[in-house]
């Protein structure tokens, strides 16, 4: 049994990964990392320093000297909140760009694992059970149809005011996804030890009750071996 649990929730673009691994690591006192998130502050950062998103080895470099934090909720880079600017459409597809290179999830994997801290640690990405903790206690991979994902996104969006292209996120999404998934490294995939949990149909809470149940038995069987 490992010292620290780790639940891995990872999937495919708005599949719902956020918010679900939020409210587990509530409903449980646990850490929270949201991998993505670093990605899209290295998209961010690389924006804002004047760094190709097609230049690999550069990107390597500016991520290893960020000093990246979650807060209460918030996102800082270089001490300064962004967890707005992180958001947006278009780094969202900077940061499944950047997201390919292998320099660049090197670069981050160690931070990453930094973040399985007491009590314990809930994890959402693309490659937390299949990369960066293969022997987390729990691996979800959490998927949805890419229709349900984008109608999602498309509310997530309007609802704050932004204006949304229904079909334009569905071909974002479906490219993303492709990108994901045939990547070299560290592709978007579900271990054998993953359990599958489809929320095209599920609510929030019913997915949420998924995760905790899961949780529950891996501490019952660890506790009775």
């Amino acid at each position: 049994m490992n010292k620290i649990p780790v639940i891995a929730i990872d999937g495919p673009s708005a599949s719902g990964k956020g918010t679900i691994t939020q409210l587990v690591a509530e409903a449980l006192g646990f850490n929270y990392l949201d991998s993505g998130a670093l990605y899209r502050v290295v998209a961010l950062a690389a924006r804002q320093k004047g760094v190709s998103w097609a230049d690999a080895d550069a990107l390597a470099n500016m991520t290893e000297m960020l000093d990246i934090r979650f807060e209460r909720g918030a996102v800082l880079l270089d001490g300064h909140e962004i967890t707005d600017e992180i958001r947006t459409e278009e780094i969202g597809k900077g940061a499944s760009e950047v997201s390919a290179y292998p320099q660049v999830r090197s670069a981050l994997t160690v931070l990453q694992q930094e973040f399985a801290q007491a009590p314990g640690l809930v994890a959402d990405g693309r490659d937390m059970g299949s990369v960066i903790f293969p022997d987390a206690a729990v691996k979800i991979f959490l998927t949805a149809s890419a229709e349900t994902r984008a109608e999602r996104r498309y509310k997530q969006l309007t609802q704050k005011g932004l204006s949304a292209d229904y079909q334009a996120i569905l071909q974002d999404l479906k490219l993303r996804d492709k990108r994901d998934t045939e990547r070299t490294t560290a592709p978007l995939i579900k271990t054998a030890d993953a359990l599958l949990l489809d929320t095209t149909q599920r609510t929030i809470e019913e997915a949420v009750e998924f995760v905790l149940d899961a949780y529950k038995k891996y501490i019952n069987f660890s506790l009775s071996h």
